[in-house]
């Protein structure tokens, strides 16, 4: 797009930017907002732990002390006073409650828009997402996850289309926007062998001069690359960190979000105009709906380090502002009361497998035994089903059809997750998302325009009023 064109069809303009009210916000934000930021913020980071409750930060909170020795960095940004907090209201336009396709959109186009579709209206408009509107303004962009790079969260912050399921048509929206860095998952969007119209859309990105990486040492390779930097490294997501953590093989081939983030700030920071970058822990999100603890403490613990790596950065850089949220709560889980809670808890430090481990991983089949079940659990989190507790998952999974029993959505992690509760003294809520209001923390120029409550779209104007341009 010619810069001309961006300027006229997103009414960007060097004298400032003319946005809706409802873009715009109203009573304490707008009034923050239009006072402007003490300085300006050369560079953003937005961190964002998809799904995430509030009991998931309390129990990684509650898990970094007890086996680290030390509170998690998000929690240490609030105790030491690093961070301002506030509450956000995560609606979408048509629902209380949203879904990763409209809460990121609330963000990255400035508007509500309905459940399932990218900074796309009701009528068909489409709002300009937030890293384009940068790119054009001189800025490095670029996104992290842990879950495919085409995935919603993402992609709000990128493209607009009707549908996030197009995730075939969102890989190849990316290779003509030219974003600097995109890592993530989902090969499955861009290998040739696993796409099912059969194009090689890896082969599209090499040839339009992109630097490719589907390997952490291919990655590592790219380090000093000039060129924008495509790297995709997993069919769809990535490994969970639970699981990662105890394959030798998982930890060679893919990288971390710790090394995603690393990598990221690094080449961005590059760009003397500064940069702007997404960092999802995606990967919460999957454990929530799936009521997997183990898989959803180990992750957001993998995302509160990416947060370190963001925060140490802009306290040597000065210019940099670093927001932390998520876009809705998601299962609602929490650490319950119990005569051996504390106990209980604890034994999740040892775990060595997510539930998603148990009941797909390799060796999981559907004519498995009680006893061959029990054993499995008690290797993946140190405790022991019992007979009839072991029988009933059994059951379920032996009554799958071959084709059903590859279907997680006829899995038994609800009740696999109700099961564990006497063994782990964790609860769960729901399996789906909530519409509680959300965490946002912020620390670096522009953070002092925080107030204490905020609705989800009043980000995107936030983000631009910090960089110093001029809305109106």
């Amino acid at each position: 797009m010619k810069r001309r064109d961006f300027f006229r069809n997103t009414s960007l303009a060097t004298v400032g930017l003319g946005l809706s009210p409802l873009a715009f916000g109203a009573g304490q934000t707008h009034e923050r907002l239009k006072k402007g930021p003490k300085k300006r913020a050369k560079n953003i980071i937005f961190m964002v732990s998809d799904g995430m409750s509030s009991g998931t930060l309390t129990m990684a909170d509650i898990m970094a002390q007890r086996q680290l020795g030390r509170s998690s960095f998000w929690v240490d940004a609030y105790r030491t006073g690093l961070a301002k907090r506030a509450m956000m209201d995560t609606a979408s336009a048509n629902s209380l409650i949203t879904d990763s396709a409209a809460g990121g959109s609330a963000w990255g186009g400035g508007v509500r828009v309905y459940n399932g579709r990218l900074n796309c209206g009701e009528n068909g408009e489409h709002y300009t997402p937030i890293l384009q509107k940068f790119k054009q303004l001189g800025k490095a962009v670029g996104c992290v996850t842990t879950v495919p790079i085409t995935h919603a969260t993402p992609a709000s912050f990128c493209v607009c289309n009707e549908s996030r399921k197009n995730q075939p048509e969102i890989a190849k929206q990316y290779l003509d926007l030219r974003f600097d860095v995109m890592l993530g998952g989902g090969k499955e969007y861009f290998d040739k062998g696993l796409r099912k119209d059969g194009e090689d859309v890896f082969g599209l990105f090499e040839q339009a001069q992109f630097g490719v990486a589907q390997s952490k040492s291919e990655l590592d390779s790219l380090k000093n690359d000039e060129r924008p930097v495509l790297g995709v490294f997993h069919t769809s997501a990535l490994p969970f960190t639970v699981d990662q953590n105890t394959d030798t093989s998982l930890q060679a081939q893919v990288p971390t979000i710790q090394e995603m983030t690393r990598f990221a700030i690094n080449k961005l920071a590059r760009n003397k105009d500064g940069f702007v970058l997404q960092i999802e822990g995606g990967r919460v999100d999957w454990a929530a709906h799936s009521n997997d603890t183990t898989g959803l403490i180990f992750d957001q613990l993998a995302f509160d380090e990416a947060v370190k790596i963001a925060l140490d950065f802009a306290e040597k850089d000065g210019e940099t502002l670093v927001i932390i949220t998520t876009d809705h709560g998601n299962g609602n889980p929490g650490l319950f009361y119990g005569k051996e809670s504390d106990v209980q808890f604890d034994n999740l430090q040892v775990a060595k497998h997510s539930n998603y481990w148990i009941l797909e991983g390799e060796g999981i089949e559907r004519n498995i035994t009680t006893s061959t079940l029990i054993e499995r659990v008690h290797y993946a989190q140190n405790y022991r089903l019992t007979d009839a507790e072991a029988k009933e998952l059994v059951d379920w999974i032996n009554a799958l059809s071959e084709e059903d029993i590859k279907n997680e959505y006829k899995l038994p992690y609800e009740r696999l997750a109700q099961l564990q509760k006497k063994y782990t003294a964790v609860g769960w809520g729901d399996m789906h998302h909530s519409a509680d209001f959300v965490e946002l923390a912020m620390t670096g120029p522009g953070s002092e325009m925080l107030t204490p409550f905020v609705k989800n779209y009043e980000l995107h104007n936030f983000m631009l009023v910090a960089a110093g341009v001029e809305v109106k």
